[in-house]
């Protein structure tokens, strides 16, 4: 796959001042070199120096066709580590369609999903988390997610992870000279430096994984599911929440009957919002499943808002719903607050983390709520210049890992000889590498580089 020399269009469908054509491959020179022309007299774009840009001109079949700059890149020092040429154009749709027509007419294959990054990877120039940080980058939708992915992409995880396969393998070592030649002179295990070596690659893991759920809300945002009773003022929220009305509201109970969302943007954090069915019996099965996917939205939300109605008085669905609350990351929003107050919110309050009082007629109602939930983010969200673990693949090898090292300790505090303890590191660090790339599989790594977009 690596011999062929490739081709994609690197920016983003649609119009826009300036689109690429990405090249990469042994013959990325040659196949520019048939399409783009530079404007001084004499020079050749196939004798162009690394780190050089040229202009000039996009020509297909002996036609000008626009203006064009050629960012010129020698192997191995390229993204791809292979020889690149991106070639700029106005960003018309046509026109850079046109420009990859001719990278193709000139010898070029079109690239696959994610087949620079791949090529970037098995080159040797980045790592698969470092490979999968840049996806997360482009997904990223708010400031501290790209912070994340950046981090990433400059091997905060995989050093992170080389320091514990340090300490493994050290200990790997030790334990197979030892045990394999007895004969030779090599320094006894004690049974201290063992444990303490297992559990500091064992802390380490389990700091990983306890971060897990906080570097999910970085990169991907804030699940936030907002529940409660018929009429309380969810879709009102929603709708004052994204500026505009996404939500029908109706003084009609059970007007919501399905999940609404939407995307809001709250400092720095996204907040993917989720209005949901008004929980409560029904007869109606449009109205029940409507409920039974709130009720999943709120299982799988990293946060609630509970709404409740200030001018009523708290309903056995509305302590339901509060109990349900407890332990979660969850705030009571007691709305209608310009109406005399007959809801006892002592009862509940107890089981959120905040309560706040709100009307969501009046102008500002949001500033509390709105501070209320930055201030409960950030006490979840991590450093997001620390190693974090990205996605479900890298979290269950870490876990793999962990409940290897688990198993080692626990063989060891048993008295079990070292080798059984060995094969525990064994499968720790085999779980480490997959995590890493460095003995991934190639079914790991289809699956990985097939969530990336084309052009990249």
């Amino acid at each position: 796959m690596q011999q062929s020399t490739i081709a994609a269009i690197a920016t983003a469908p649609g119009q826009a001042g300036i689109s690429c054509v990405r090249i990469s491959g042994p013959s990325a020179y040659r196949v520019a070199q048939e399409v783009f022309r530079p404007a001084r007299a004499g020079r050749r774009l196939e004798d162009a120096k690394g780190y050089t840009a040229l202009y000039g001109f996009f020509e297909r079949r002996g036609r000008r066709m626009d203006e064009a700059v050629a960012l010129c890149f020698r192997a191995p020092k390229s993204y791809t580590g292979e020889d690149v040429v991106e070639l700029s154009v106005h960003g018309g749709e046509a026109v850079v369609r046109e420009l990859l027509a001719a990278c193709y007419e000139a010898g070029a294959a079109p690239a696959a999903a994610g087949e620079f990054t791949r090529r970037a990877f098995l080159n040797g120039r980045i790592s698969l988390t470092q490979a999968e940080a840049v996806m997360e980058m482009i997904e990223a939708t708010g400031a501290d997610g790209a912070r994340a992915a950046a981090a990433a992409m400059e091997g905060a995880l995989y050093r992170r992870i080389q320091q514990v396969t340090g300490i493994l393998t050290a200990l790997a070592g030790h334990i197979a000279a030892y045990t394999d030649y007895p004969e030779e002179d090599v320094e006894e295990l004690s049974a201290e430096r063992l444990r303490q070596a297992l559990e500091t690659a064992r802390k380490d893991l389990k700091e990983l994984l306890d971060g897990y759920e906080g570097g999910s809300i970085l990169r991907r945002g804030v699940r936030t599911a907002i529940v409660g009773s018929p009429n309380v003022g969810k879709s009102t929220l929603l709708n004052l929440m994204s500026g505009y009305e996404k939500a029908i509201v109706t003084p009609i109970a059970g007007t919501t009957r399905d999940v609404v969302e939407e995307d809001v943007s709250l400092g720095g954090t996204t907040l993917l919002l989720a209005d949901t069915a008004g929980l409560r019996e029904t007869d109606d099965p449009v109205e029940a499943e409507g409920i039974r996917r709130s009720n999943r939205k709120m299982e799988e939300a990293n946060l609630i808002l509970a709404v409740f109605d200030a001018s009523q008085p708290l309903s056995p669905d509305d302590l339901a719903l509060a109990a349900r609350c407890r332990g979660r990351l969850a705030i009571a929003v007691f709305n209608k607050a310009d109406l005399p107050p007959r809801a006892d919110a002592a009862g509940v309050e107890d089981c959120f983390k905040r309560l706040v009082r709100i009307s969501a007629r009046e102008e500002g109602f949001s500033d509390a709520l709105r501070g209320a939930i930055l201030d409960l983010i950030a006490a979840e969200k991590p450093d997001p210049d620390a190693a974090l673990l990205a996605n479900e693949r890298q979290r269950a090898a870490a876990a793999r890992a962990k409940q290897a090292l688990d198993d080692a300790l626990d063989a060891a505090e048993a008295g079990f000889a070292l080798d059984a303890v060995s094969v525990c590191v064994d499968d720790a660090l085999d779980a480490l590498y997959e995590l890493t790339g460095e003995n991934a599989s190639d079914a790991v790594i289809d699956e990985v580089f097939s969530k990336f977009c084309v052009g990249k």
